[in-house]
């Protein structure tokens, strides 16, 4: 039996963020563990709240323990949030929450390979039945491209150092379990660096799982479609786990808050594109400490939040 505890991130800040309408339209565009769905629906009387995910795991428990005829589950891409929700006929919501971070019930259930701290088969896709896995990524992503995906999705300054072990050991047998793909990472980096409050394959890890999902791309699409569709005064909030997804966030809440593209030396506009939200926080909403000591994975976390013009 698979744990599907998880504590969700930032409960408070966004769901005050969402400023929650009884009779509005929500979206959960990221359901995972239902923490956040959850205090959405209590807030509702006559709303509805689409709940979107493609993790079959987290959408079977959402059926068992989420009954409700306010409810509409929905698996899918988040970048198709759009879509969706037209298929479905909904109106304009007043509400989208992302909530970006891998569900602990993914990092803690061994046999999904997202995490280094348990023995599995290289996988981290989050649907399970498409796409590459991670085998394929560290198996068969040319070396160049894998120290790229590793340096810029990881952040890790020994990327070059990692992916040349990674190629080393794959080119004498395929690199199949978690296990070992971290060993050879720790194997691959500097005596001080394996001994640091850090386990030294996290930002590794992280890379590999962002490569698999397409997260970034994912993030950007999806958060620009989830602005378009808001209602007039609707609200988007987006909770964030690693500094590339929030600055493509903040960039787009940016963009959309300004409207006008034309180059600055243009005496006037002349391009036409009007502002679309108002950005609630200039600066986003972090975890208390509090917060942090409670849950440890929500210390890298960053809210942000926009009302649609």
């Amino acid at each position: 039996m698979i744990d599907m505890t998880h504590i969700p991130v930032l409960m408070n800040e966004s769901i005050e963020a969402l400023d929650i309408k009884p009779a509005g339209t929500y979206v959960d565009a990221t359901l995972g563990g239902g923490g956040h769905t959850r205090q959405i629906l209590d807030r509702l009387t006559t709303g509805r709240l689409y709940a979107i995910d493609k993790d079959d795991y987290a959408l079977e428990r959402a059926r068992r323990e989420l009954s409700d005829h306010r409810l509409t589950l929905i698996k899918s891409d988040f970048r198709y949030i759009s879509e969706r929700l037209f298929e479905l006929g909904a109106p304009s919501p007043n509400g989208v929450l992302f909530d970006l971070g891998v569900s602990s019930f993914q990092l803690d259930d061994g046999e999904r390979g997202f995490s280094y701290m348990h023995d599995a088969p290289l996988d981290m896709r989050m649907d399970r039945n498409s796409g590459k896995s991670a085998r394929d990524v560290v198996n068969e992503m040319p070396a160049a491209e894998l120290m790229k995906v590793i340096s810029e999705y990881g952040e890790e300054r020994y990327a070059s150092r990692i992916a040349t072990a990674i190629d080393r050991e794959r080119k004498i047998k395929p690199i199949e379990t978690t296990f070992e793909l971290s060993q050879i990472i720790k194997d691959a980096m500097p005596a001080h660096a394996r001994n640091e409050k850090q386990h030294p394959a996290k930002r590794t890890f992280q890379a590999i799982r962002i490569e698999v999902n397409d997260e970034l791309a994912a993030v950007g699409e999806a958060v620009e479609k989830a602005s378009d569709m808001l209602a007039p005064g609707g609200r988007i909030a987006v909770i964030t786990f690693h500094s590339l997804e929030d600055r493509i966030v903040k960039k787009i809440f940016q963009q959309m808050a300004k409207g006008c593209i034309c180059p600055p030396d243009f005496p006037q506009c002349v391009c036409g594109i009007k502002p679309k939200l108002k950005i609630i926080n200039s600066k986003p909403y972090l975890p208390s400490d509090d917060e942090i000591t409670k849950n440890p994975r929500s210390r890298s976390a960053k809210l942000r939040a926009a009302e649609r013009l």
